[in-house]
């Protein structure tokens, strides 16, 4: 009577795509671009003028203000408490500053200005009048 002894099955994996000891990785199509890319500009040395093309000078473009500094100026030229959305109004009316396809722009402005006040406290361009009426603090803000 021969013995014979039971053999487990090994188990096999597929090997991951693009690691198989037969597949050959080819060179990427774009290889001469991507060292171009890689190349480290070289140091000029001193007395020597640079062969690279000057930057151009980067124009200053005037800063858009926010809502937030918008309804700044709003309120301290009105002199008066108003709630958001009449400064929202004044705010667009004045060209200052237009919302970005935004459909509540006065719940977003009565939120900064909420948290400004919590955050700056005594410093706040903004001063809470009455329930959901703001002032502003510095005249000419």
């Amino acid at each position: 009577m021969a013995s014979t002894t039971a053999k487990t099955p090994t188990r096999r994996t597929a090997p991951k795509p693009g690691t198989s000891p037969k597949a050959t990785k080819p060179a990427p199509a774009t290889a001469k671009a991507k060292d171009e890319r890689r190349a480290k500009p070289t140091k000029v040395a001193k007395g020597h003028k640079s062969t690279r093309a000057p930057i151009a000078a980067v124009t200053a473009k005037p800063k858009r203000l926010s809502a937030l500094d918008a309804a700044a100026v709003v309120l301290a030229k009105a002199g008066k408490p108003m709630n958001a959305k009449d400064i929202i109004e004044k705010v667009v009316s004045q060209g200052l500053w237009s919302s970005p396809a935004g459909k509540t722009p006065q719940a977003t402005l009565y939120a900064a200005i909420i948290r400004e006040i919590g955050s700056k406290g005594a410093e706040s361009r903004f001063k809470k009048h009455d329930r959901g009426l703001f002032v502003a603090t510095h005249e000419g803000a």
